[in-house]
């Protein structure tokens, strides 16, 4: 398998992100309002990572790697790629929580609810109601140990 670009997907590019995610993650749904990388190769879009844009601060969310390239480093070299969009402004993820360490290996930092913006503490509630595990965390490019 080819080394992965990384890269801002293109707004014309925009409908093979839901194939993506149809293919290997059926409740990602990208949105247009959303930035997206993504990481690509000759075989077409292999990992992608959106953020929600708030006025104040980002979330960091629908992050996938197709699943044979699962635990080569692709994901860990997404974030990198994207290192100024997560510092652009505040950027919070709620990490599934067997994913918590990769996401502090990443620059993260886990948070306690009541640290989030009120718009995400009502929104992990939710997450939370539905039957997900999740850890709310924030990136802090201080303790990224890449």
């Amino acid at each position: 398998m080819s080394k992965l670009r990384f890269h801002q997907l293109e707004p014309l590019r925009f409908p093979l992100i839901n194939r993506f995610y149809k293919a290997y993650y059926p409740a990602g749904k990208a949105k247009k309002d959303e930035v997206i990388w993504i990481g690509e190769n000759t075989k077409g879009i292999q990992a992608c990572v959106r953020f929600k844009q708030f006025a104040d601060f980002q979330l960091l969310t629908g992050m996938l790697v197709h699943p044979d390239l699962r635990t080569q480093g692709q994901g860990a070299a997404l974030l990198t790629a994207c290192h100024a969009q997560l510092s652009a402004q505040p950027c919070y993820c709620f990490a599934f929580s067997y994913l918590e360490s990769f996401y502090q290996t990443a620059g993260f930092v886990t948070l306690d609810d009541n640290q989030l913006p009120e718009a995400l503490r009502t929104r992990i509630i939710r997450y939370r109601q539905s039957g997900k595990t999740l850890t709310p965390m924030l990136y802090d490019q201080r303790s990224s140990v890449n």
